[in-house]
């Protein structure tokens, strides 16, 4: 299974949060792979930036790290998401989500996110 992970998820778990033992499962199982989008990327980067989210490094040093420490594959933004992002209804206002949602319709991946509001949209979502 491809799990691509929404941003709160993928700071969980390197933050070593608990999370749900459904999802922090299937994360650990090395039968899927486990994407983190450049969009969460772009979330993280611009929170640090507004002094919202602190690192303890810049920002794309360590995503990049923490995304290569634990084999997360990187998924870029492309045409195919774009044209699901432009028709999908505004049930979750948040730029970032909604193009996670995107990406993961398009590629039929499976969202990791805790984010009830995802349930209204046609992707598979794994938390609880």
């Amino acid at each position: 299974m491809n799990l691509l992970l929404d941003t709160h998820a993928f700071l969980w778990w390197i933050d070593d949060n608990p999370m749900p033992p459904l999802a922090s499962e299937a994360i650990r199982n090395p039968e899927n792979a486990v994407w983190l989008s450049a969009a969460s990327a772009w979330e993280i980067t611009i929170k640090v930036s507004l002094g919202k989210l602190r690192l303890p490094d810049r920002a794309a040093r360590f995503i990049e790290a923490q995304r290569q420490r634990n084999a997360f594959g990187w998924l870029p933004v492309d045409v195919a998401a774009l044209d699901i992002l432009q028709d999908l209804p505004f049930h979750h206002r948040d730029p970032f989500d909604r193009l996670l949602i995107a990406q993961a319709v398009s590629l039929g991946y499976t969202l990791v996110s805790a984010d009830s509001a995802f349930g209204q949209y046609p992707v598979r979502t794994l938390w609880s």
